[in-house]
């Protein structure tokens, strides 16, 4: 498989630094590229579209074995396929402009402002189960004690 969409490559979507120095598979299953398919098409099409230019993906599918590597949630939609983390590194929109434009126009099942400041999180979290399913749930992620913890986004 070469494409999850567009402008979404399959060593993209599934690319790890941890899982090839650990030596994990990571490789989706035909649920989990469906799953990935949908978001793709859902939420990173539209909004790359409206960005103008390149997203950056810096996480979507992990497998069960890479996501406990990392110390991601048992409960991760990534899991699953269903999420995505992205970034503004190439300068077309910022991370704040892109959460507020998801926020604001798309369909999703929860978004995340990941840590950062007020202005801008230090990356977005998104997933994607369905139209009839999504929660439309915003957050914020914040570190308190050393841990992650997730707050209704104001």
């Amino acid at each position: 498989m070469e494409k999850i969409s567009k402008h979404i490559g399959y060593k993209e979507a599934t690319r790890s630094t941890t899982a090839i120095r650990l030596g994990i598979d990571n490789k989706p299953f035909e649920y989990e590229l469906g799953n990935m398919k949908a978001i793709a098409e859902n939420i990173f099409e539209p909004l790359r579209k409206w960005v103008g230019g390149a997203i950056k993906v810096t996480s979507f599918f992990r497998s069960e074995k890479l996501n406990q590597a990392i110390g991601g949630s048992v409960s991760s939609q990534h899991c699953q396929g269903r999420a995505i983390d992205i970034d503004d590194v190439y300068g077309y929109k910022t991370n704040a402009e892109m959460f507020n434009y998801i926020k604001n126009n798309l369909d999703f099942d929860n978004l995340i402002w990941e840590f950062g400041t007020d202005d801008n999180p230090d990356w977005i979290h998104i997933s994607y189960v369905s139209n009839e399913r999504n929660r439309g749930q915003v957050l914020r992620a914040i570190k308190e004690n050393g841990k992650t913890k997730y707050l209704n986004y104001e």
